[in-house]
């Protein structure tokens, strides 16, 4: 009976986690500019993308098939972040936890990253709910000895590759601490090795298709270090493992040392050398500071389990402390985990708090803005379509159908495609990211209303085949991160500009075509 109460709370405050960010984001708040481009690939499934694995493009296909609403792009995210709490709340009642250390575990999920997270529909939060999945299954075997847990686990680790490919460096490091542990016995089980080739068979597909298309994500991956990784440095990458989840720090701290103090906890050490493999691949590669979210989780419950076990006959005062540290810290952070106010007021909020001096507003310039990155990448997308769609709407009809729409990214491309067949717009098009594959191979128009921060260079050859090219209109939003695009109309241009266009797109495409 005791366990059925503990089960009702454990499901009650998954609840809680679900229902969270719904409650919590302010109404203004569009779509960030990843989800346009994930919900894109729902539109173009395939065992393999640009920039990520295919699962979450199958989630964005039900998301359209649902209605496209910000519930449903909301809901997956929401959904598996209380999945990956209720793995969590096992753990817990595996070891024989109770109320307490289920609530003090379900603290972080709401006073810190994983509230971000868990309203992004992202690969982030797959990637932390196979983290999660992977150590229960692995826990599980380790306490029955049942094979089915091990057959589990290698299923957690296919979708999760499938999902995101920086679980390889869980797998890896996670194997590599079973190795060096006194659980290394789990590698003369047959069964750890039929379940890792079930999971191989998994992943094979998206391994396929990226052979079929030369690696792009290397090329993807390239790309990143040039732009963004290159400037991560170790010792940030390392303050940010704390500032993730700085209310609840001292929870997973306490987790982490169970592993090697505790004497229940010393049965579960590979976690601890899981945890440092995967924190130094992180460091080598330049990984930014959210790609160890997953290894947290079940931190949490080994740290809110032995937090309870500490105080069960003493310190129980203790408790009070344990409660009332996240909330009074973490209610400050909520606020720059997801907005909770419109932009303007929350900037406002920002300036008085000085929360410029935790590092959260800057941007991968390395600047200090007004708002996070990420809800900067969540506001304006509505009124660019508006402004293309005003442009495009007051082209002749003979005009329309020689009129082309590209986009100099893929977070404006996404917003057009999103936005705009309601507006009456056509398909846009972009060779950034994955939409490069889906840019038609011929082409047949006169004018091009382009969406880019600049002007054509006057000396590119494009510039030079057009009768008339002016700017027609321009976002003002100072808190968008794309504050300041232009819609750019380049009217009557030469046959030349097929061709060209034709060529450039064919050469870009070829570069991820086995010939």
């Amino acid at each position: 009976m005791k366990n059925d109460y503990r089960l009702l709370l454990l499901y009650s405050l998954a609840i809680i986690k679900f229902i969270l960010p719904f409650i919590l984001q302010h109404p203004d708040y569009q779509p960030h500019r990843d989800e346009l481009l994930y919900l894109a690939e729902g539109h173009h499934l395939a065992w393999g993308f640009m920039d990520v694995p295919p699962l979450l493009s199958v989630l964005a296909w039900f998301t359209h098939l649902l209605g496209d609403t910000i519930f449903w792009i909301k809901f997956w995210p929401s959904l598996f972040g209380a999945f990956t709490f209720i793995f969590t709340g096992h753990i817990i009642l595996s070891f024989g936890g109770k109320y307490f250390s289920l609530f003090l575990a379900f603290l972080p999920f709401v006073f810190g990253a994983f509230l971000r997270v868990h309203f992004l529909f992202q690969p982030n939060f797959l990637e932390i709910f196979f983290y999660t999945a992977i150590s229960f299954f692995i826990i599980n075997y380790l306490q029955t000895k049942k094979n089915i847990y091990l057959y589990l686990f290698g299923i957690s680790c296919g979708l999760g590759m499938l999902s995101k490919y920086s679980i390889l460096f869980f797998i890896i490091s996670l194997l590599a601490g079973l190795a060096i542990s006194k659980r290394r016995c789990i590698f003369f089980n047959k069964h750890l090795y039929l379940a890792s080739l079930l999971g191989f068979i998994i992943f094979t597909p998206n391994l396929i298709w990226q052979y079929n298309h030369n690696f792009p994500f290397f090329h993807h991956m390239h790309e990143l270090q040039k732009t963004q990784l290159q400037y991560i440095s170790p010792l940030s990458f390392l303050t940010d493992q704390i500032l993730l989840n700085l209310p609840c720090v001292f929870i997973w701290i306490v987790g982490l040392l169970f592993t090697l103090l505790a004497k229940k906890g010393k049965h579960y050490t590979a976690f601890f050398y899981a945890y440092c493999f995967v924190i130094i691949l992180l460091l080598i590669f330049h990984g930014k500071n959210y790609y160890a979210l997953g290894l947290y989780p079940v931190l949490f419950a080994f740290g809110a389990f032995q937090l309870e076990k500490l105080t069960l006959v003493r310190m129980k005062l203790a408790r009070f402390i344990f409660i009332t540290f996240p909330f009074y810290f973490g209610l400050t952070f909520v606020p720059i985990a997801i907005p909770m106010f419109e932009p303007d007021q929350l900037a406002e909020f920002f300036r008085k708090k000085e929360v410029a001096k935790l590092g959260v507003l800057r941007w991968e310039d390395q600047r200090d803005h007004e708002l996070p990155q990420d809800f900067a990448d969540m506001l304006g997308w509505k009124e660019i379509t508006e402004k293309v769609a005003d442009v495009y709407n007051r082209l002749p009809e003979n005009e329309k159908t020689k009129t082309i729409i590209t986009c100099s990214n893929y977070g404006l491309c996404g917003a057009l495609n999103f936005y705009g067949p309601s507006l009456g717009l056509p398909e846009a098009y972009t060779d950034n990211a994955s939409f490069l594959w889906w840019m038609p191979d011929k082409y047949n128009f006169t004018n091009v209303i382009t969406v880019d921060h600049d002007m054509p260079d006057s000396n590119n050859i494009i510039f030079k085949q057009f009768a008339k090219i002016s700017v027609k209109d321009e976002l003002i939003n100072t808190l968008a991160r794309e504050n300041g695009v232009k819609i750019i109309l380049m009217e009557h241009g030469s046959p030349a500009v097929d061709t060209y266009l034709e060529e450039k797109v064919a050469e870009k495409k070829k570069k991820f075509l086995r010939q």
